[in-house]
């Protein structure tokens, strides 16, 4: 095992890891863009060849986690509710704290088979980007500009869009609007002073209005909220950069199903709710610190593995043609192609450490921190 570990470590692993994650994102694209003439003659077709079509591209990062780094997450629920967990829509309010938070609540996904239709907000400006934004277009996230008056028309549209959706989906919410960091603590928690608010330890005050309009347009296609509350045992701090050199992370997440006929209707009450929410997974992160573990059972899902085979599958495709063009770089001894060949992989390199550097706290969004 020492070897293996030392091997994940090493720079050309991760070149590897890159470039099938990348490649594979790109002829998912190609493959989606197909699906265009589709759309109008058969919408649900189409919604559902891209549902695959994200999961063989989404499901790869899973894969890093659990196989890769052997990170196995620990479920903590109601064993009644694991039952329904899969069979309904939802939405799924989780904590901000962690540059890996999305790959456990992607990992959640997975294990109740809804990665391929998940659905979170993203940046509009993401939509444009190749492999992760191009995919999340054709998957009908969620986009915003993060300017509420621009951004209340279409977040309501895309909300009704998913009402006729043909496959069971979650709608990840992260309330806070941006990931925890102390300075951003302290100026909520002075937000929370000035309107009378309960302070909070772990969170941020959540951002009330999304939610509610979230809630008001998905009622009727939506069964309930899923507040899940993440932590790392032993203190961990986790990182993607940690993942992708093969650390071992150990995860705990608590769920919590709520039926959504239990959230008010009226904003203000719903409001009230949603802070009341955050005070409880407040007080169950510092429970967790004391003790080490969440209330109630544990439940172990079993790690299916399409996940791992979809990865394989992908790697083994894309080395064989990586495979032929290093044969014929030595072969030919041509300097324009040994410069092309190094050029693409400082691309690829450079690239995905772009896409990490983007997971990293301090790279954070500055979404409620007022600037001077």
């Amino acid at each position: 095992m020492g070897l293996v570990q030392w091997l994940k470590g090493k720079f050309l692993c991760h070149l590897i890891i890159c470039y099938g994650f990348l490649v594979s994102g790109l002829l998912v694209n190609l493959l989606q863009i197909c699906t265009l003439p589709l759309w109008p003659i058969n919408k649900q077709l189409a919604r559902r060849i891209n549902c695959k079509l994200g999961y063989s591209l989404t499901s790869q990062s899973v894969a890093l986690l659990e196989w890769w780094s052997g990170s196995e997450v620990t479920f903590y629920t109601d064993p009644a509710n694991y039952q329904i967990y899969g069979k309904e829509n939802a939405i799924v309010v989780l904590n901000h704290n962690f540059e890996i938070d999305f790959l456990c609540g992607w990992t959640f996904c997975d294990r109740f088979g809804v990665l391929g239709a998940s659905k979170c907000l993203a940046k509009k400006e993401l939509s444009y980007l190749p492999v992760i934004g191009w995919m999340w277009y054709f998957l009908e996230m969620v986009f915003i500009k993060r300017k509420w008056e621009e951004d209340k028309r279409s977040f309501v549209q895309s909300l009704q869009n998913l009402r006729d959706y043909p496959e069971n989906f979650w709608f990840l919410l992260h309330c806070e609007g941006t990931r925890f960091t102390e300075e951003k603590h302290q100026i909520s928690m002075e937000v929370a002073e000035k309107k009378g608010l309960p302070k909070l330890k772990h969170h941020l005050l959540p951002r009330t209005k999304g939610f509610w309009v979230a809630v008001q347009n998905l009622r009727g296609t939506v069964a309930a909220v899923y507040c899940c509350t993440l932590n790392f045992r032993n203190n961990e701090t986790p990182t993607l950069l940690g993942v992708i050199n093969g650390k071992k992370y150990h995860p705990d997440l608590y769920i919590r199903r709520i039926p959504l006929e239990s959230v008010p209707e009226d904003e203000a009450e719903c409001s009230a709710w949603l802070h009341k929410l955050y005070q409880e997974k407040d007080q169950f992160q510092e429970d967790y610190s004391q003790t080490g573990c969440f209330p109630g059972p544990v439940v172990t899902p079993p790690r299916g593995p399409w996940a791992l085979i979809n990865w394989i599958g992908w790697t083994c495709l894309l080395l064989y043609p990586l495979y032929l063009l290093l044969v014929q770089l030595v072969n030919s001894g041509s300097i324009l192609t040994i410069l092309a060949t190094v050029a693409f992989c400082s691309a690829v390199s450079v690239g995905v450490r772009w896409m990490i550097g983007q997971t990293e706290i301090k790279r954070s969004s500055s979404y409620g921190v007022p600037h001077n």
